[in-house]
């Protein structure tokens, strides 16, 4: 699809955007086309394709439980691209026509190892974020990192979807495997086909207002079914939904996936031969994927483990967030339901017993003799309630100099204050190295992370080990914040609460 390199708009300007990932999520949990379409070559020449990170930086794949098994990440995006006369007409003004596209929806898909459950986790189109740099695959053109935090939407215009990727791997450090992303025609010709999906609202809505703000949907209170137009509407309202904001909107989104995934599974009519071969056309039509996901083989073949997972073990969360002025950026809970990604722990928390962690994944660069391993030791021990403690950098620097580590030394600038200890490193050369000093230490391997602000490895001493020759890692919180507001994907009777400015 055309990105529009000129004309970018401001972030800001109030606009009506795209909320359609119920789609692809649903079309994918319904196989995207049977296997006796496979035969249908043209489709995969339907199907459009982009590099699937753009950015300099990896992120680490996860390490297989011993079962060999390992969790698949992939990530939803919603442009709000105006470059055909089909979008203009369902997404906005003529001056829009041909700018930059935004990534205004954006949800990651996290399908656990065993297939048990799937975790969704959607960021608001305006978390402001550090975009990296990113090359685009096209023409060459080189985007450096954003001065600054900027909105997220902004990263789709940094080359393409690659960009928006390694913004998320960036931010979280979750390994993404591959992207979805569609527009909005591909929301409604994909809607058509699929039928209508129930949604409910607690009140009469139209969304509209005086000054023609609003998705133009208009339902009375109650459950209904809504396709086409009608469903492109409710997965850009916003204005109607709660307090107007960007966040009330995915919880439409998530209530409207989850009813899909439902309808999808249970309505027989979809098992209608021509049905589904109306629903694979517009479906590969609507997409650009990367290439690990180029062909309808390889879109089956993931639709088959996506449907393994039943809806009550779906998990539906918004990313934990406050408001910076008229943004919002991540909060400590935001880190929290991160990593429960990140360790593959169910969202609902109803893991049961798992396959235990394979032997440790071989770094892809060995680590080298540790006294040949540079380590910078910053003292991180402050918190809200107590000052760093004096010497601790250095007490540290003397432990790992005693374990054969002679290139440590204490850092005299400090690291300010650390919840808990980490060990640092900032490219995939250097990983093998900080898992050395982990563990070493006995720091846990879910406690060494890549990260773009050191320049080598960096062991930062945090408040959790303030004292003492032994760490000791503490318990962790497996439980998904409450301010990730989840919903369960069975849960039928979720209704949107309407704001009463919006009734009639």
């Amino acid at each position: 699809m055309g990105r529009g390199r000129h004309g970018t708009r401001r972030p800001g300007q109030g606009r009506r955007v795209l909320r359609w990932s119920a789609m692809t999520l649903a079309v994918l949990i319904l196989g995207v086309s049977g296997a006796g379409y496979l035969y249908y070559r043209h489709l995969n020449g339907n199907i459009k394709q982009d590099e699937l990170n753009l950015g300099d930086s990896k992120v680490a794949e996860p390490t297989p439980n011993s079962a060999g098994q390992t969790p698949l990440n992939i990530l939803l995006i919603g442009s709000d691209a105006r470059d055909t006369e089909e979008n203009q007409k369902l997404g906005g003004a003529r001056e829009t026509f041909g700018a930059t596209p935004l990534a205004d929806v954006q949800m990651l898909v996290h399908l656990s190892a065993d297939r048990t459950n799937m975790s969704v986790v959607s960021m608001p189109r305006d978390t402001l974020v550090q975009i990296p740099k990113c090359t685009d695959p096209d023409d060459g053109e080189v985007y450096e990192a954003s001065d600054g935090r900027v909105m997220t939407n902004q990263s789709l215009g940094h080359g393409g979807p690659g960009c928006t990727v390694a913004t998320w791997q960036e931010l979280t450090g979750i390994h993404i495997d591959h992207f979805m992303m569609v527009d909005f025609a591909g929301v409604v010709s994909m809607a058509d086909a699929i039928g209508g999906v129930p949604v409910c609202v607690d009140a009469n809505i139209y969304s509209k207002d005086s000054q023609g703000h609003g998705s133009g949907l208009k339902l009375e209170k109650g459950t209904h079914p809504v396709q086409g137009e009608q469903a492109l509407q409710w997965l850009r309202t916003r204005y109607g939904f709660e307090d107007g904001s960007d966040l009330a909107r995915a919880k439409a989104q998530h209530m409207y996936m989850n009813s899909m995934v439902r309808v999808l599974r249970e309505n027989a009519t979809l098992s209608n031969p021509n049905k589904l071969r109306r629903l694979a056309e517009r479906a590969t039509a609507a997409l650009t994927v990367d290439p690990g996901l180029g062909t309808v083989k390889a879109l089956y073949d993931l639709s088959n483990e996506l449907r393994k997972v039943e809806p009550k073990r779906i998990t539906m969360t918004t990313m934990p967030n406050r408001y910076v002025g008229a943004r919002v950026e991540p909060t400590e809970d935001a880190e929290q339901l991160f990593r429960l990604v990140r360790e593959d722990i169910a969202l609902d928390g109803k893991d049961g017993k798992k396959p235990g962690k394979a032997a440790e994944k071989a770094a892809d660069d060995p680590a080298a003799p540790d006294s040949e391993i540079a380590v910078l030791v910053q003292n991180g021990t402050g918190s809200d309630t107590l000052a760093p403690q004096n010497g601790r950098a250095s007490d540290v620097v003397n432990l790992l100099v005693g374990k054969g580590f002679d290139e440590a030394i204490a850092d005299p600038a400090g690291a300010g204050s650390e919840a808990t200890t980490l060990v640092r490193y900032p490219s995939a050369d250097l990983e093998g190295d900080a898992r050395a000093v982990a563990k070493s230490l006995g720091i846990p391997a879910s406690s060494v992370k890549q990260s773009t602000d050191v320049s080598g490895v960096t062991l930062v001493v945090g408040a959790d080990w303030r004292e003492g020759t032994t760490y000791k890692a503490p318990k962790t919180d497996d439980t998904t914040p409450d301010s990730a507001e989840a919903l369960n994907g069975a849960d039928d009777e979720a209704c949107m609460q309407v704001n009463p400015a919006y009734t009639w």
